[in-house]
């Protein structure tokens, strides 16, 4: 956690910003109690897709088209 003064988050606010690091926070503090917490955002970009990635995650218990009924009006 980064702490700063109002003051310094004013003069040197996009320097403070660039330090952190992804899910890192800057608390701004006035008069030794904070007032602001900015949170790094997490950039991470995900990777290339891989197929066959998600073999074995769904596991179909019964065909049952009964529930579909709700959704008749939407289907042509």
């Amino acid at each position: 956690m980064v702490t700063a003064t109002i003051q310094e988050a004013q003069l040197h606010l996009s320097s403070l910003i660039a330090q952190l690091k992804p899910g890192e926070e800057l608390v701004i503090i006035e008069r030794n109690r904070p007032v602001a917490r900015l949170v790094a955002e997490r950039s991470e970009e995900p990777g290339p897709r891989q197929p066959g990635i998600a073999i074995g995650k769904l596991k179909i218990v019964e065909d049952d088209d009964a529930h579909l009924e709700d959704f008749k009006e939407y289907m042509p």
